[in-house]
């Protein structure tokens, strides 16, 4: 079955052969959209024809296995890995504390891979790649280097599109569309099927759809989490929802910062300096960068607050999905350890960055 057939059973709900994608069907099909054997409008009305029918948990599967077929993935069978799956947009209101929270994780003694980007389009705002740049810290070019990051470090930062270029031309509809699409999901479970995988997912009915989709993919382990911003970072104001992945089973997981002492009226923030200059997007704000950058340097430095709390609960849920911690209680004095010791700002400067 080719795009141009897809599109019409995709797009024809009265026709009797209308229905949802198999396994094979979908890998075949998201197969020929990276090996360019499809236009941009095709691979456009693909996406929005999706959005319009729902993804089922077979088609992501299908999509992030032919993704994963022609990538590059580092690691691969390499125990006591993490790989943390952020939004490529960025955030727009929040720190990406998820940088920090990969630091501490590292110093805690996982090994871990954070994948990010610049920012795809329509980008929302600062990103973790951006931000590990600006702290001196070089994305990994190659497979090769990746895995030598791991191997000196535990702490290894990649773009998606380093392992599997073929992504980076389907920015360019990304950007044209200006809404969420199935690529949103399969762009962040590009990993090592053997790593344990901590990723999020947008407020709504969707975790159970994520953490099946994870298991298919034959991860060992892993979390699901509904965080800020549909981020990694769990809120400090009230309980975020997850779904944990241990083996065959999949199990609820909340994270209630009260649990920990770690409760807060306010969530950190990403001060407002008004709108950024026209075709920019917030993460081209050089004042956001900055207050950004002062976050995570304050949390490594020690700093007590909103910050520091969330990357403990962010570094917990992290240890926890990798099987360093027990529990979430275990992950948060682990990660007060690597903090407080100054082991978490180490991984930072021995990985080429400035605290």
């Amino acid at each position: 079955m080719n795009l141009r057939d897809t599109l019409r059973m995709l797009g024809s709900a009265d026709r009797r052969d209308g229905r949802n994608l198999s396994n094979a069907e979908a890998r075949d099909i998201f197969g020929q959209i990276l090996d360019r054997r499809s236009g941009d409008i095709q691979v456009a009305g693909f996406l929005m024809a999706l959005r319009w029918k729902g993804v089922t948990v077979e088609e992501l599967i299908g999509f992030v296995q032919a993704a994963r077929e022609r990538a590059e993935l580092p690691c691969e069978g390499l125990s006591g890995m993490v790989t943390l799956c952020t939004p490529h947009d960025g955030y727009d209101q929040t720190p990406p504390l998820e940088v920090a929270a990969a630091l501490v994780a590292a110093a805690a003694g996982a090994r871990v891979m954070l994948v990010s980007e610049m920012g795809v389009p329509p980008r929302r705002g600062v990103t973790a790649a951006l931000t590990l740049e600006s702290l001196g810290v070089s994305l990994a070019t190659s497979k090769a280097e990746a895995e030598d990051r791991i191997e000196r470090q535990r702490f290894v930062a990649i773009a998606v599109t380093t392992m599997l270029p073929g992504l980076g031309r389907l920015h360019h509809v990304r950007g044209e569309l200006g809404v969420r699409t199935a690529l949103s999901t399969i762009e962040k479970l590009i990993a090592p099927g053997s790593s344990a995988i901590v990723t999020s997912a947008q407020s709504g009915p969707v975790l159970g759809t994520a953490v099946e989709t994870m298991a298919g993919l034959g991860h060992p382990s892993g979390i699901v989490i509904q965080g800020l911003e549909g981020g990694l970072i769990p809120t400090l104001k009230r309980r975020t929802r997850g779904v944990e992945l241990a083996g065959s089973h999949q199990v609820p997981l909340t994270v209630e910062p009260n649990d920990f002492g770690l409760l807060c009226r306010n969530n950190p923030e990403l001060p407002m300096f008004g709108p950024p200059e026209e075709g920019l997007g917030t993460g081209d704000n050089p004042l956001l960068m900055r207050a950004a950058l002062d976050s995570i340097r304050g949390v490594l430095a020690g700093e007590t607050g909103p910050a520091r709390s969330a990357t403990l609960l962010c570094a917990a849920v992290v240890l926890k999905a990798v099987g360093r911690a027990m529990t979430l209680a275990e992950g948060v004095d682990a990660a007060v350890e690597a903090l407080d010791s100054g082991a978490a700002r180490k991984v930072l400067q021995d990985s080429g960055g400035t605290a």
